[in-house]
């Protein structure tokens, strides 16, 4: 018996293992991409909310660009709202200087804000 046989009806190798033979079948490599807190945070979410999806791009090989265009998403809007959020709210570099303490607590505020529209928007959507 042959090692290995093309079937021209599929289109697919297959090869001997024992008395069987098995499909050659390979999962497209992935492009390696650092994946951010904000890529993290949804790869946990599709894991366990969303699993045809999660399947799908990793068997597709999208699953590493797919995250980090989700973080990089994240990160913009992250930083958009924060801007935004602290000019309309007043908090510049003056009260920095003046009253630090106060600028902290307000700027915390507004980036557990943001973190809650990211997410909301975003990584749990």
């Amino acid at each position: 018996m042959e090692k290995t046989i093309y079937d021209e009806n599929n289109g697919l190798w297959y090869e001997l293992r024992g008395d069987y033979y098995f499909p050659c079948l390979t999962v497209p490599a992935q492009e390696q991409r650092p994946i951010g807190i904000w890529g993290r945070r949804h790869l946990q979410y599709i894991k366990t909310e969303r699993k045809t999806l999660y399947t799908k791009l990793l068997t597709s090989g999208r699953l590493n660009t797919y995250l980090d265009d989700i973080n990089e998403q994240a990160t913009e809007q992250m930083l958009l709202l924060i801007k935004q959020m602290a000019e309309r709210e007043g908090v510049t570099e003056q009260l920095k200087a003046q009253d630090q303490m106060l600028w902290v607590q307000r700027m915390n505020n507004i980036r557990d804000r943001a973190i809650e529209i990211v997410n909301h928007s975003l990584i749990y959507a």
